[in-house]
């Protein structure tokens, strides 16, 4: 996998125009300069879930005894299910009550930093750990992406509307399936090799 690839992915996975709705109903009742605050430090402490991971992805995959071909097909499921979720929407995503500041979650996990980042995190550096710091640059890149659309949340639901970023979400969630079928292809040929 190279880098636009592993940063698109990690973009589609991450994905802020589903997430501008949840944002925008969660931090409704705030004025903009706490709203940009609290999704500022969500986003930091995103950042920092999947950096963890990232860098601890190889320990961890030993310490369990997790093969290439099991994480790869396993990664493959999981985002074919986020993937059928965003594409076909169960009813509305969690609420919290509108005063309440949300922290860590539902925003910073499981809204960017979620399992199914955390698995792709863990198969790109599994397949391949001599590009950690590559990665790590994709990842950044995915995450500032990410970042600008949450944080013009307020305008972008403004011009998009709802329709717009459901019509956004299942765009994404279309190539994100995409990509979860080929994960699983090639996790179901790695195991069947070995």
């Amino acid at each position: 996998m190279d880098f636009a690839t592993a940063t698109l992915t990690l973009l589609l996975i991450m994905d802020p125009f589903g997430g501008i709705p949840l944002v925008n109903s969660l931090l409704r009742d705030f004025d903009e300069k706490r709203r940009r605050r609290i999704i500022l430090r969500e986003l930091l402490i995103a950042l920092g879930i999947l950096v963890v991971f990232l860098f601890a992805g190889k320990p961890i995959m030993q310490l369990l005894g997790l093969r290439q071909g099991s994480l790869s097909t396993v990664g493959g499921v999981v985002l074919c299910v986020v993937a059928f979720e965003m594409i076909f929407p169960r009813a509305s995503k969690v609420e919290a009550p509108a005063e309440e500041d949300p922290f860590i979650v539902p925003l910073a996990t499981p809204l960017i930093a979620g399992p199914s980042a955390v698995a792709f995190l863990l198969l790109l550096v599994s397949s391949e750990p001599g590009r950690v710091w590559e990665w790590l640059g994709a990842l950044s890149c995915a995450w500032g992406i990410c970042a600008a659309v949450l944080l013009s949340s307020p305008w972008l639901y403004r011009h998009l509307g709802r329709r717009g970023a459901r019509a956004m979400e299942r765009l994404m969630g279309m190539l994100l399936l995409m990509v979860g079928v080929q994960m699983l292809f090639d996790g179901a040929r790695a195991l069947w090799n070995t």
